[in-house]
């Protein structure tokens, strides 16, 4: 299974089922289930983003910068589609993912992203269900 890389907090979001698109420069005609890896990297700008948007995401919920998962393959979901133009508050890009069935690990899994789609370099992927 191949594997895309989202900053956080976006790709937390997108595991809780909130962000149901990933906004992208670049399109692509890959449907089905990926991994989603969070980078190193947070979004600094995403919080002010969230805020001014009015949407209903808590900073406890983010986990804030310090402690969320990143370098990590931390859940999975599948692309369906990809737009040009959504009527969606998540929809800022060029292009954008329409996501479906999103998965949160409970165990984050140690992973090197790269850019656009990658296969992970980990030895085995074992899924890691959330916790009910």
């Amino acid at each position: 299974m191949l594997a895309l890389s989202i900053r956080q907090p976006w790709a937390e979001l997108v595991c809780l089922g909130m962000k149901d698109i990933e906004n992208r420069s670049w399109g692509t005609n890959f449907r089905g289930r990926i991994y989603v890896h969070a980078p190193k990297r947070f979004d600094d700008t995403a919080l002010k983003w969230l805020w001014d948007k009015g949407v209903p995401v808590t900073k406890a919920l983010l986990s804030l910068p310090s402690v969320t998962p990143r370098g990590f393959i931390i859940g999975e979901v599948d692309i369906v589609n990809c737009v040009t133009e959504s009527k969606s508050v998540w929809f800022v890009g060029k292009f954008g993912f329409i996501l479906a069935n999103p998965v949160l690990y409970s165990k984050p899994i140690a992973c090197k992203g790269k850019r656009g789609f990658f296969n992970p370099e980990v030895e085995k992927v074992v899924y890691a269900l959330p916790e009910v």
